[in-house]
């Protein structure tokens, strides 16, 4: 098999499995931070048999005391941006990836619901994927009640994981 098509997801085959292919075959590790999806994006790692060769660990940092005290995400980029922007994302993934010595990092923050705040309404989650090569960010507007966004912000992150793996060995 060449390696394009070793690559690409196997017919049948979840993101989360060809993430956790991926990273197995290329002995590379990932680390997930985890506010409004409270542990369900790296629960859908775990569930794959032999997760443990490639999932380092997670940090649920619901709060934005752990976001700064565990994961090193700059009070003043809390107080700037708030805990739902792209810098805090930014932060979050670099910031895991670092505490837990992995090659990817992977966050997600935003407002899952029932309410939103002031300029941020429900469903707006950033994700974060940091890796030797740099981080990248997306904005998200997820429709739907919590579950839903939740759901959503899982799938987005592995597509944005997936995406990083395809480009880059990390």
């Amino acid at each position: 098999m060449r390696d394009s098509e070793r690559n690409r997801p196997a017919p049948g085959e979840s993101a989360e499995e060809t993430v956790g292919r991926l990273l197995a075959e290329r002995g590379l590790t990932i680390a997930c931070a985890e506010s409004c999806t409270g542990g369900l994006l790296t629960g859908r790692l775990t569930e794959i048999p032999g997760s443990s060769a490639y999932v380092k660990g997670a940090v649920v940092s619901y709060t934005d005391e752990v976001k700064a005290g565990v994961l090193g995400v700059r009070q003043s980029t809390l107080d700037a941006h708030t805990a739902v922007s792209e810098a805090v994302a930014r932060e979050m993934a670099e910031g895991v990836r670092r505490l837990l010595r992995t090659d990817v990092g992977v966050s997600v923050t935003g407002l899952a619901g029932p309410a939103g705040a002031p300029g941020q309404p429900v469903g707006l989650v950033y994700i974060g994927v940091a890796t030797s090569d740099g981080t990248t960010v997306g904005e998200n507007r997820f429709g739907g009640d919590r579950a839903a966004v939740r759901q959503q912000a899982c799938r987005r992150a592995l597509a944005m994981v997936l995406h990083a793996l395809f480009r880059r060995p990390c």
